[in-house]
């Protein structure tokens, strides 16, 4: 029976960088896919989201250039962009593994269960290493609902072939407002329904308080303080219920209420690996209570955004690690993008935290609708906010709001990681006019 140096679990963006990593350094790697290989991200998550997303941006832009220059903007034809997008998905499985195998990583395929610190079982075959590291990520969380059964996720709204009359999203989190956003724009009747008034709690109420105002103008209904208690299945599609009395019929209703980590099927009890309903708990050098067992990316139990390039980042480190330096894991400021529409992107300290101190941190919050990158554009609406440090001036965290945030915010990003100053972004001469031109009037 071979033993590996490393066996790694889950064939995702952070797993397989992790796999070719290792390989470079002429260890003995493997790794176990039990679904598709190459994860969530270019399967049916990121990837396919911003291919939709290129048919949805252009008709957005038209639409706010009618009359301006434009006569009409095209309508989405659904099935064709669908089709479009398999473009993308459909070869990704068979060339993510085919690319570890050419490299000359053991693949295999299967799901896998800890027999002890050493071994594993992926299906009937038994894998020995000297560490494993667990990078599984999560799926779509299905609330527990009667008829949670009727429920549709992320997955089956991107593989849909045909839109639907009228679709609810059941859930207030990125998911639900980026689905509405593309539905919206392709025709649909759209409805968010929330459990409580307050969506998208990491990013800032009033920047939200402008996102749902923008959807509502683009005809997406919200209901807010609605606890869906049941669905019901009739001769018209589903029809959503709470103790409440509220009721709505949709032809079509998904659940858009988080993600939940891959990590309970693993026997992870059998090898002391400790978790909770968040995941697989690390310390800081992504190491599990088990000393040869590691984890990284969306199967983790962590305050860090759970998003593709974080998993890279996380198996950078994994691979320096195992290749002998002994530092822990430093994440730097980490965007994160609502792709909705228009794009809400936040980067560093947020606005709740820097106004619980606002002795340290000065806030400035900026109508750039008016200026000349949005306004040419024809944009109903584009806002900044942006905090710097008081004792040192640097900028230290911004919240985003515009067709171009998503953008914009990785700027930002790098100004924060490299403690950039106003006076140090003054001596940068940005190619002009674009929105990274706009960075010295931000700040």
């Amino acid at each position: 029976m071979d033993k590996f140096d490393v066996v790694v679990i889950g064939a995702g963006p952070g797993g397989s960088a992790l796999a070719y990593a290792l390989k470079a350094q002429n260890k003995k790697v493997a790794i176990v896919e039990e679904n598709l290989w190459g994860g969530t991200c270019p399967n049916r998550g990121c990837d396919p989201k911003k291919v939709i997303l290129a048919a949805v941006d252009a008709r957005r832009r038209a639409q706010n250039l009618v009359g301006k220059g434009l006569q009409s903007a095209p309508v989405i034809d659904w099935p064709a962009l669908i089709g479009f997008e398999k473009t993308f998905t459909d070869p990704v499985s068979d060339g993510t593994k085919k690319g570890l195998q050419t490299a000359g990583i053991t693949v295999i395929d299967g799901s896998v269960k800890f027999v002890d610190k050493h071994t594993i079982l992926a299906d009937q075959t038994k894998v020995v290493a000297d560490k494993f590291v667990i990078a599984t990520g999560a799926r779509p969380k299905l609330l527990d609902v009667d008829g949670k059964r009727y429920f549709e996720t992320s997955t089956d709204f991107l593989k849909m072939t045909a839109m639907p009359h009228s679709i609810t999203f059941v859930g207030g989190g990125y998911i639900a407002f980026e689905f509405a956003a593309m539905a919206s724009a392709a025709g649909a009747d759209v409805h968010i329904v929330h459990h409580n008034d307050r969506p998208l709690k990491a990013f800032a109420k009033a920047d939200v308080d402008r996102l749902i105002a923008q959807l509502e103008d683009n005809g997406v209904h919200f209901h807010f303080g609605v606890d869906i208690s049941r669905i019901e299945n009739n001769a018209d599609g589903y029809e959503l219920v709470s103790a409440q009395g509220f009721s709505l019929q949709t032809d079509k209703v998904f659940c858009t209420a988080g993600r939940i980590p891959n990590d309970d099927t693993l026997a992870l009890d059998k090898v002391g690996v400790e978790f909770s309903n968040r995941g697989i708990k690390v310390n800081d050098h992504l190491q599990t209570a088990s000393e040869n067992i590691f984890a990284l990316g969306d199967v983790l139990d962590k305050s860090q955004p759970k998003l593709t390039p974080v998993s890279g980042f996380e198996a950078q480190y994994l691979a320096e690690l195992f290749a002998g330096q002994t530092q822990a894991i430093q994440y730097p400021a980490i965007p994160t993008v609502v792709y909705g529409t228009p794009r809400l992107a936040m980067v560093g300290l947020s606005v709740e935290k820097a106004e619980a101190q606002k002795d340290n941190y000065t806030i400035q919050n900026l109508d750039l609708t008016g200026w000349f990158t949005y306004h040419r554009l024809n944009e109903p609406l584009a806002h900044a906010t942006v905090i710097t440090s008081k004792k040192t001036g640097a900028v230290v965290g911004a919240s985003l709001m515009s067709g171009e945030a998503d953008e914009l915010i990785n700027y930002f990003a790098m100004a924060i990681n490299r403690q950039l100053t106003p006076e140090n972004l003054k001596r940068t001469i940005f190619a002009y006019p674009t929105t990274a031109s706009d960075l010295t009037y931000l700040m």
